[in-house]
């Protein structure tokens, strides 16, 4: 039985073990190849004002719950106590009957309550202006989202061109030490010269060096993506290259500030009709009951128990004294945001106009830059067996290997910066 006992404590323990080390292990082979969407899925859920929107709705949901109580019965305990410097007295004097002065001190307790029947629908429009405030205050939140988005993709697409110019110098590298090893066997047998392999292993520690820049400006990038993600990305973790996006110019603008507009807009028009319900009558039924001195008989002076009940009317004309300033400076914002929202969309279509442009611009750079990099290459190779027989020198090979390097890069960057703007334009219009 110990055995037994051992035996299986030993399995439990085996399998939290396994159990702790699975979600790692899963997180470490998430983290191995990277897409753009699932960085900005990460970035989203790690972005601490994602949780402002549970707290919106719990704010909202405390306040709805104030204003409900606004029709539950209002009690209210009053108790006062007074001296006065004179008492109503009636002036009469009769015969065998004394009529009583009521007291200078006087002292009562009260409790009083109240069921609002009609306000005028003031509560039912705070609540629907409150629910739309909340509403405003989650759309603040897409709109920073957004930003927060575009902001991800500049930092996922400039560690892809760094990854591109990665690979770019490992070729270049490649091809020095080709040459490198062709001077050498030229060196010994005594056709070419030792400066033409110093040039070259200089050349190649120039190249080291650049590969070692490229590689700290990468791990930097990383760490700064893998704050936004809410977890460290590895130096060896591959981000896939997004897929080409199609661009069409007639697609509507969809960004979240465009709903941001809208939601102001909707406030403000809610808060027209507050305004309105501000102004209404109320009525409402009211009771109240209490112990004094006097009670309700003014001229029996003794302590006594009393009551009072019925309805009330309550209209309050006040605020008509400023309800058409309150009333047109709600148009005024009303003006206002449709304003902003003409500029957004003014800014936003000549930017979408431009990023069109730089497209196209691109697209015809694409292909100048292919045809290039195949004649480079055409002339390296051919820079390449001339080294071998020694018709040239190593510093003209060098200078044909940097010259298919540059093309090379400038594809790179070209291809880069197509994807980026793609992608730019995409999140420009808010999809």
């Amino acid at each position: 039985m110990v055995r037994l006992y051992i035996f299986l404590s030993s399995i439990v323990k085996l399998l939290f073990l396994l159990a702790g080390l699975v979600p790692g292990a899963l997180r470490a082979q998430q983290i191995q190849l990277l897409t753009l969407e699932q960085a900005q899925e990460l970035a989203q859920q790690n972005y601490p004002i994602t949780r402002q929107r549970a707290l919106l709705r719990q704010a909202e949901e405390y306040t709805l719950e104030n204003l409900n109580r606004g029709y539950l019965p209002q009690l209210a305990f009053i108790g006062q106590a007074t001296h006065q410097s004179d008492v109503t007295e009636v002036p009469v004097r009769l015969p065998n009957l004394e009529i009583p002065t009521p007291p200078k001190e006087q002292y009562k307790l009260t409790a009083d309550v109240s069921q609002v029947v009609y306000d005028g629908g003031l509560i039912r429009q705070q609540k629907k202006v409150e629910q739309l405030n909340t509403v405003l205050e989650e759309q603040k939140v897409e709109v920073e989202l957004h930003k927060l988005r575009d902001h991800v993709n500049q930092l996922y697409l400039g560690i892809l061109l760094l990854d591109g110019q990665l690979e770019q110098v490992k070729l270049v590298q490649q091809d020095l030490e080709t040459g490198i090893r062709k001077v050498e066997a030229q060196v010994k047998n005594g056709v070419s010269f030792m400066s033409n392999l110093y040039l070259l292993q200089a050349e190649l520690l120039k190249n080291n060096q650049r590969l070692a820049e490229l590689q700290a400006s990468r791990n930097a990038t990383l760490q700064t993506l893998g704050l936004y993600l809410g977890e460290p990305l590895d130096e060896n973790v591959v981000l896939a290259t997004p897929a080409a996006t199609e661009v069409y110019d007639h697609k509507q603008i969809q960004r979240p500030e465009l709903k941001l507009y809208a939601s102001q807009q909707t406030l403000l028009e809610q808060q027209n009709k507050l305004l309105l319900a501000r102004n209404m009558p109320r009525t409402s039924l009211f009771g109240q009951s209490g112990y004094g001195k006097p009670g309700l008989n003014f001229l029996l002076n003794k302590a006594d128990w009393w009551y009072i009940g019925g309805l009330r009317l309550n209209w309050s004309l006040g605020n008509f004294y400023t309800y058409r300033n309150d009333k047109n400076l709600i148009d005024v914002s009303q003006q206002l945001t449709e304003l902003q929202r003409e500029t957004f969309l003014l800014n936003t279509n000549a930017q979408l106009t431009q990023q069109l442009s730089e497209i196209d611009k691109l697209q015809q750079l694409l292909e100048a830059d292919r045809e290039i990099v195949t004649l480079r290459e055409k002339v390296k190779t051919a820079a390449n067996a001339q080294l071998t027989n020694g018709v040239i020198t190593a510093n003209d090979y060098l200078r044909e290997v940097y010259a298919e390097d540059q093309a090379r890069q400038t594809l790179i960057l070209h291809q880069l910066q197509l994807l980026q703007a793609k992608i730019n334009y995409k999140t420009t219009l808010g999809y």
